[in-house]
């Protein structure tokens, strides 16, 4: 995800704000920007990281070259990285600042270097040992920004920066490094894939009232970790899909969804990102119009690639529905393998209670599991469990898989650009899945 603000949010004069192809650009070969022959200075090759293992350390050694035509006093070195990034050792001549999310930024840590020593022109320079990144055991798909400067970098308003406490980094003369040529680039995108895994799931539910009734619907979402997710710019990590059973329409909507034709509906996860270890309740009212025999719904996940997550038992589950006054009829369990048969019953607390979520262990983490409002209804709306349809209220248990927080709130506007892929579900809906 790019950090593109270019107000307060932005480290002036530094490459701290990401452009729109950060996270696509592999950092081949220095780009060619404006701000080069204004500055001098110009980075060298950073190669991407690939297959990094969490835990290890990421040596990051940027080497550049002052392209002007004097000699400069002092430069700066900056480098912003995204939340699945920690640091090691920060040399004394360095400050931090942690930078928090925004709507459509999540956090992430900025680091400024500053080297008082003369940089003559045409010499290739560089850090005399790496400023050293680790991979955080939320690591995935990672981003780097490095920059080079002739003037002190701003940092974003209210950040309180950190002075490091190792020893003080120096710059040295790289003779065998070719020198960039006039016009290069002073930042460079630098990406980082780590091999690691997220599991998304969803969560069922069942619904039992007699005819007539209005009844309430709770369905989870979850990331059960250890990564984070960050999509590519102008993409959402993941969305889902939520069909009811027939016999039951919908009478109020979760605020992040969008109906798709028919009853289903689309939803998204609030934040473009998904956080470790979060969730998301969706809550709709739904009235129990009339009995059908064999009626069911289905929570699934969106079409978007997952090559992460490699459970997929748990990417649908079942909405059941029971309605008395009528043909009784019930459904499956709370979760599904891609509406497979079998499954045993999900049941937990009443439709009239209040569904929260946990609290997030990242950076931008946050309780933030939000519905229709509650108001009088009669019969019962029950949730699932995530795994095997636990009992409660909030929603099902999330106990096997460590989620606990909600997504940050976006609002609704996100679903618009999933709805085409409902219109799939929308289908299915009509022609009834065979068990």
């Amino acid at each position: 995800m790019p950090f593109s603000s270019s107000g307060p949010r932005a480290v002036r004069q530094t490459a701290g704000a990401f452009g729109a192809v950060a996270l696509i650009a592999l950092c081949a070969a220095p780009a060619v920007a404006a701000d080069g022959p204004a500055t001098g200075l110009a980075l060298g090759t950073i190669a991407p990281f690939d297959k990094v293992k969490p835990g290890s350390e990421l040596p990051l050694s940027p080497a550049f070259t002052n392209t002007g035509t004097a000699a400069l006093d002092k430069v700066w070195l900056s480098y912003s990285a995204t939340r699945g990034l920690g640091q090691t050792a920060l040399p004394s001549n360095c400050l931090s600042y942690t930078v928090g999310s925004a709507a459509e930024e999540p956090g992430h840590a900025q680091v400024v270097c500053e080297f008082d020593q003369p940089v003559q022109t045409g010499v290739v320079y560089a850090p005399e040992r790496p400023l050293n990144l680790k991979a955080l055991d939320r690591a995935l798909y990672e981003h780097v920004q490095v920059a080079v400067d002739s003037s002190a970098p701003v940092p974003d308003d209210g950040a309180t920066p950190v002075h490091g406490t190792a020893p003080a980094l120096k710059l040295v003369e790289r003779p065998d490094e070719k020198t960039p040529p006039a016009g290069a680039a002073s930042s460079a995108d630098v990406a980082v894939t780590a091999a690691n895994a997220a599991d998304f799931q969803v969560g069922g539910a069942q619904l039992k009232g007699k005819a007539g009734d209005t009844v309430t619907l709770r369905v989870r979402f979850a990331n059960a970790g250890p990564a984070w997710v960050l999509p590519q710019p102008g993409q959402r990590a993941a969305h889902v899909l939520i069909t009811l059973p027939e016999g039951t329409s919908a009478v109020r909507t979760d605020k992040l969804c969008t109906n798709t034709g028919a009853e289903s509906y689309a939803c998204n996860t609030g934040a473009p990102w998904v956080n470790e270890h979060e969730s998301r309740t969706y809550t709709f009212k739904v009235k129990l119009d009339k009995a059908v025999p064999g009626a069911r719904g289905y929570v699934e996940l969106g079409s978007e690639a997952r090559p992460f997550d490699h459970v997929k038992k748990n990417d649908t589950a079942r909405i059941a529905l029971s309605v008395t006054g009528g043909t009784d009829t019930t459904g499956g369990g709370s979760t599904g393998d891609g509406g497979s048969k079998g499954g045993g019953g999900s049941t937990g607390g009443t439709g009239s209670t209040t569904s929260t979520g946990g609290t997030g262990t990242g950076t931008t983490g946050g309780t933030t599991t939000t519905g229709g409002t509650t108001g009088t209804t009669s019969g019962t709306g029950t949730t699932g469990d995530l795994t095997t349809g636990g009992s409660g209220s909030t929603g099902g248990s999330l106990a096997s898989t460590g989620a606990g927080s909600a997504l940050p709130l976006a609002g609704a506007a996100g679903a618009a650009v999933i709805v085409g892929a409902g219109v799939v579900v929308a289908a299915r809906r009509r022609g009834r899945r065979e068990d």
